[in-house]
């Protein structure tokens, strides 16, 4: 009995709520929305789609290209400016500037555009989606917590009443009135009532553990929650949350449906991009090129004509010499890096056009893949589409359901607590058994648990129903 009361007590002292700052929704909702892992990757997935769409636009410019490499050549090799062989060591240079330019290829590039756009788009939506369900999520672990925490109170108030049952019938064993299997009855109630106290505290620790998991908050971090009364949580009349306008809502507001239905338009592009692929493509080439070599270190500036002999040649005996003219250098200037450069200066300029005839049929199957992409796209937007709608009404019907409940648990509690208020008179009169006073106080503590549960069930129900419409959610 005393190891009991010093757990409990110890439970009490160490509990996590006394002296925290305390986190309304509100708060939890946009810490989680900023920290959570999931909403995060979410982020770096549209920043990532983002930049593909941003690409494909680029790629609409004209592509230019600048090459330069430089070298040695040994042994035998061409002379790269004179392209004549040659057995010297050669330190060579050459530098290029290509620009390319896709003049027509059925739209594939501006498809591929529009079809990046879609998707980034999509992406900003499963972002929001992603908030949306964190938000949801954090919104029943709170209200878990709050359904915990009111359960230590009532368990609370039940300790309280054993412990006074207890105290009294002790007395009146003490002074023979009771026999001491009451005093043993009372202590046992008395000590299991302490336990669920203990069990109830345990939950509320364990749902606290839970909402700051999905707060990616530490588990020893300081956490507590404000604890608004149940009461005081505004929630919308079922009539006005009849699911059919709920649904029409839903598929206005919800971002699931956004991406279905932008997802459903990139693939529809991605089916005129690959289709492009089967025809021909023209395109616009240029470009700018340029060499060095040392094996040219002089350049000819000047140079002369002269005679020189090539034989003889014997005409009716006669001997007649031949000669011939021949120009050869007479001066000679350095044939700087700079100068070859200009003098080999070249550039060229065309059309290509690009037909393809068989690549093994790569073409024509993506574009029957990318047919099929829309086909399957079509189902799951029917299939989405079709699920909402059943959540939607089946959420309405549990939350109809939920409201019964909770009626039936205010009248139960009320039976409850008129049927111990009855046997407290009777006990205290000495009409009542002890065990029958424990029995209508165990019969009012499990009817205030159910309507506690029942109550907080029909909330998060409506808050459910409040979320398609697109009201947020607010406590």
């Amino acid at each position: 009995m005393r190891y009991l009361l010093f757990v409990l007590l110890l439970s009490i002292l160490t509990d996590p709520s006394a002296a925290q700052e305390k986190w309304n929704l509100k708060r939890c909702v946009d810490y989680a929305i900023a920290n959570n892992i999931s909403v995060k990757q979410a982020d770096v997935q549209a920043r990532f789609d983002k930049l593909t769409h941003d690409q494909s636009v680029l790629a609409l410019y004209p592509r230019i290209n600048s090459q330069h490499s430089g070298g040695f050549q040994f042994g035998r090799s061409i002379d790269p400016t004179s392209n004549q062989f040659t057995t010297n060591q050669i330190l060579f240079a050459n530098h290029g500037l290509d620009v390319g330019l896709d003049l027509f290829n059925w739209f594939s590039k501006k498809n591929t555009v529009k079809a990046n756009d879609y998707l980034a788009q999509a992406s900003v939506a499963k972002l929001e989606k992603a908030k949306n369900d964190i938000a949801l999520n954090v919104a029943n672990a709170y209200l878990a917590a709050l359904l915990n925490k009111e359960q230590i109170n009532v368990s609370q108030v039940q300790v309280d009443q054993s412990r006074e049952q207890f105290d009294i019938i002790k007395k009146q064993v003490a002074a023979g009135a009771l026999p001491e299997l009451n005093q043993a009855e009372s202590e046992t109630q008395y000590i299991t009532d302490s336990a669920n106290l203990i069990t109830a505290q345990t939950n509320y620790t364990l749902s606290l553990l839970q909402l700051k998991a999905l707060l990616n908050l530490e588990a020893d971090a300081p956490f507590d929650i404000e604890a608004p009364p149940v009461e005081s949580i505004p929630v919308e009349t079922l009539a006005e949350l009849d699911p059919a306008i709920v649904y029409q809502s839903a598929l206005e507001n919800l971002p699931q449906q956004k991406i279905n239905n932008l997802t459903l338009k990139a693939t529809e592009k991605n089916v005129a991009v690959a289709k492009a692929a089967l025809y021909p493509s023209i395109s616009l080439f240029g470009g700018l090129s340029s060499r060095y070599s040392n094996a040219q270190r002089t350049i000819p500036n000047s140079f002369q004509t002269i005679v020189v002999p090539v034989g003889n040649v014997d005409v009716d005996g006669v001997s007649y010499p031949v000669t011939s003219q021949i120009t050869q250098p007479l001066g000679y200037d350095r044939n700087t890096y700079f100068r070859q450069l200009s003098n080999n200066f070249s550039q060229n300029v065309g059309l290509g056009l690009n037909i393809p005839i068989f690549n093994g049929g790569s073409a024509r199957i993506n574009w029957q893949k990318a047919r099929l992409q829309v086909e399957n796209q079509q189902l799951l937007q029917e299939q989405d589409t079709r699920t909402l709608k059943q959540d939607i009404y089946q959420s309405y019907t549990n939350a109809v359901a939920a409201l019964q409940k909770y009626n039936a648990s205010v009248i139960a509690v009320a039976s409850a607590q008129k049927a111990y208020d009855f046997g407290k008179k009777r006990f205290d009169v000495g009409l009542l058994q002890p065990i029958d006073l424990i029995l209508n106080q165990n019969n009012l503590f499990r009817a205030k648990i159910n309507k506690l549960s029942a109550q907080y069930d029909f909330v998060f129900k409506m808050k459910l129903l409040e979320f398609y419409k697109g009201l947020g959610l607010k406590l």
